[in-house]
């Protein structure tokens, strides 16, 4: 069971190398191996059993292999999540709680939502993990990485952010956000949004990083400082 196990997790970090390695730095193997980290980390703070740590360590590694972004540019038609729990033969309590996560944790999934169903303590951990690393001085880097790699404009005063962001906003290609309204679209919303006690924590310390980034920033852009 142990060495299954073990092979099952080189295997998805194998296919992680194979996906995310070609693509942008904001969204590359380093990425996905970072979330693995912190989502353990979080798991050990909420006392989740071990039993249920193949899941958190699954969901954390391969939560972008299908990430609509890069399909969407034709990079690749993308279906490696459940081919891979079926190669590797997972069981099925376990791949359906991977996949349930995978395809439930992202920041669109949330927006115009009523309501919320019952999550479950890995959810938490692997969500959280994929938005903690989305802030802080990590998630700087990572926007603007992801802005030029699209050719976004750093900044412009003319172009408010979007008050008010339904699914089918965020997710469509045919609007492109300057780098630092992304910040308030959607980076400076994600720590009132973490749902696990050890991530609602860490995550205090990378928000309040990220406003003093963009007041230094607002500053140097009006030539003030």
């Amino acid at each position: 069971m142990e060495g299954h196990k073990m092979a099952v997790i080189a295997a998805a970090e194998e296919l992680v190398q194979k996906v995310m390695g070609t693509w942008d730095s904001s969204h590359d193997p380093f990425h996905a191996f970072r979330v693995r980290d912190l989502a353990l980390s979080l798991a050990s703070e909420e006392n989740i059993p071990p039993d249920s740590l193949l899941v958190v360590e699954l969901a954390a590694l391969l939560h972008d292999v299908d990430d609509y972004k890069y399909a969407a540019r034709g990079e690749k038609a993308l279906n490696n999540l459940e081919s891979f729990l079926k190669e590797h033969n997972v069981k099925l309590e376990i791949a359906e709680a991977v996949v349930k996560i995978v395809t439930s944790i992202g920041f669109k999934e949330e927006l115009g939502a009523t309501g919320h169903d019952p999550i479950s303590p890995e959810f938490a951990v692997v969500q959280d993990a994929d938005r903690l690393d989305a802030i802080g001085a990590i998630g700087i880097a990572r926007c603007f990485t992801y802005g030029g790699s699209h050719n976004r404009r750093m900044h412009d005063p003319a172009e408010a952010p979007r008050t008010s962001l339904t699914k089918s906003d965020y997710a469509s290609g045919d609007v492109h956000p300057t780098t630092i309204n992304h910040f308030h679209e959607k980076l400076l919303k994600l720590k009132d949004l973490m749902k696990s006690q050890a991530g609602k924590r860490r995550a205090k310390q990378r928000h309040e990083y990220m406003l003093s980034f963009l007041v230094q920033f607002q500053e140097e852009w009006e030539g003030v400082c």
